[in-house]
């Protein structure tokens, strides 16, 4: 056993996240920690590092275990060099580098010097240090971070490039637990191909929260975090799938039974009552129905308490195979979802045309892209990060509003029909939104597109897409969770039904059922798709022709 969490209790404000989790994991164990937006997956991973002390239970590590972690926030640090930050994350190596760089021109004679002199530079071959500038260097290309940026300040990264140096700086590290929270996003098919590869062949145990489907095929046990507690799946994802039908199926059995005998327990306990009150026995024998009263309302007490309505998820192939009795009885106890109202026109007509098109900023970053969409039709766009797809985005967004692009276009044309509603779902949600409090950026959201925004209808959109309406309505936009603003994307995405869906990876931060209802969503769409997305599953799932945009310039990775 490598660390075992035993009795683990953490409350947030009012909210309970868990009380009573167990969790233990294994030496050389790739633990998969999934579970619904909010239930606390990120929290965890901060008791399990020991930066967050504000918890009860206990925690039994190895002696020595050296654990690495991923960062979210990065205040304090955003001045710091980006390979030098890197580097000080790497155990000891600060220390180290401290003591070979100094001591040579203080330790003279100082026996005691030279013996520190001499274990750091040991202590620095053993842990591979040598050549670790370059070696982070080139992991740093490969995670898509700019060669010209690698010496500059952290606050000249984006969202995704800090957490691509995250990764970089874990994955360097000569740990002997990694905790990993969300990798993927953001990552193209290339760069995330590298992290799986990584994490099929590292030797230390992982513990990564992700609900990327592509990952979590790598991973030798899945954890889902759900109200009641922690439930563990032997195997990766497809394993998982297997277990939690079979699983989800039993317990609703159960809670079916459950309830049954508490309404018999309830009509028992009346008669008990009834038959206690008309006893007429002598004063000298106890009451046997006061007894019998007493006994079944004990069980009808314990069973209330244990009996919790489920809060279950079957993926839809899972549920396609299973027999229409067991179907019936998951919709009726299936978890809340979000509620995705789309439409779009039946009529086949072309919404979008690109013909021979080349785009870019001082030189092209692509050329002789050519093709055309209608209604009812899905297209993906593939490509390296950096290749041109955003970039082809925002022209085609610009070409609907009758505006010049932000980049040149070089050759070509780009056509849309002039009866198109495009509905856009990007990975930065517009800085005008950022400060707003939820419930005002929808608002905004809805006024921006002429439509009805009173007070009722905002409630009614929060609640379709699980946020509470009066404590979520209080947020700002940006002290929202990643799924949660996902979830305000898909709002923006849809309210003003929209015939032409564009989506640049809509499945980060979204969690197993939400990407599905994403899914399913989209296969009820008329209208036609637009759509970018690393996530194999998805890309499967949602079909269509692919477009690949190929960099007309030697890349950087």
């Amino acid at each position: 056993m490598l660390i075992n969490l035993q009795n683990i209790g953490k409350t947030i404000g009012a909210k309970t996240l868990y009380s009573g989790l167990d969790l233990n994991i294994q030496a050389g164990e790739k633990l998969g920690l999934i579970g619904r937006n909010g239930i606390g997956k990120t929290t965890l991973l901060g008791i399990i590092a020991g930066t967050d002390h504000d918890f009860t239970g206990d925690i039994d590590s190895r002696r020595g275990l050296v654990v690495a972690s991923t960062t979210q926030e990065h205040h304090g640090m955003l001045e710091q060099p980006v390979l030098d930050y890197v580097l000080a994350g790497l155990p000891e190596y600060a220390k180290l580098h401290h003591i070979i760089s100094h001591h040579p021109d203080t330790m003279g004679t100082d026996m005691k010097l030279i013996g520190e002199y001499t274990d750091a530079l040991t202590r620095f071959g053993e842990l591979g240090y040598y050549d670790i500038e370059q070696r982070a260097r080139a992991e740093l290309e490969a995670f898509q971070v700019p060669v010209g940026r690698i010496d500059g300040p952290m606050r000249l990264l984006s969202g995704g490039q800090k957490r691509f140096v995250e990764l970089v700086k874990v994955t360097l590290s000569d740990a002997d637990l990694y905790l990993i929270d969300e990798p993927t996003n953001h990552m193209d098919y290339f760069a995330k191909d590298e992290f799986i590869k990584w994490l099929e062949d590292v030797e230390q145990s992982v513990v990564v929260v992700t609900h990327d489907r592509d990952v979590l095929a790598a991973v030798d046990r899945i954890v889902e975090m759900k109200p009641q507690g922690i439930i563990n799946f032997p195997g990766n994802y497809e394993a998982y799938l297997k277990q939690n039908g079979a699983a989800t199926a039993k317990a609703i059995d159960t809670y079916e039974n459950g309830q049954k005998r508490l309404v018999k327990l309830e009509k028992q306990i009346r008669e008990a009552r009834q038959k206690k009150a008309s006893w007429s026995g002598t004063a000298d024998k106890t009451n046997p129905f006061m007894l019998l009263e007493r006994r079944l309302t004990k069980e009808r007490d314990e069973l209330q308490l244990t009996l919790q309505k489920p809060d279950f998820w079957i993926d839809q192939e899972t549920i396609g195979q299973m027999r229409d009795k067991v179907v019936a009885k998951y919709d009726k106890y299936k978890a809340r979802n979000i509620r995705l109202r789309t439409q779009g026109e039946h009529r086949s007509r072309r919404v979008l045309a690109i013909e021979d098109l080349s785009l870019g900023y001082d030189q092209p970053l692509f050329a002789d892209i050519t093709f055309d969409l209608a209604v009812g039709e899905r297209l993906r766009l593939h490509g390296r990060n950096g290749a041109g797809k955003s970039t082809l985005v925002k022209a085609v967004l610009a070409a609907a509003a009758d505006q010049r692009p932000p980049s040149t276009v070089y050759a070509g044309n780009i056509t849309v029909d002039p009866k198109t509603v495009i509905g856009t779902y990007e990975q930065e949600i517009d800085e005008k939104y950022l400060g707003l409090p939820l419930s005002a950026a929808i608002t905004r959201v809805y006024q921006d597109r002429g439509l009805e925004a009173g007070d009722r209808k905002i409630k009614q959109v929060m609640a379709e897409y699980l946020f509470d309406p009066v404590q979520d309505g209080r947020l700002e936009i940006r002290r929202l969770s990643g799924g949660q603003k996902a979830r305000f994307q898909l709002i923006a995405l849809l309210c003003h039904q929209p015939n032409l869906l564009i989506l640049d990876e809509p499945t980060n931060h979204l969690d197993l059922p939400s990407i599905e209802e994403l899914e399913k969503a989209l296969d009820r769409y008329s209208g036609a798709v637009l759509y970018i997305s690393h996530d194999t599953y998805f890309a499967r799932n949602v079909g269509g022709d692919v477009v690949e945009i190929a960099a007309a310039q030697k890349s950087l990775l």
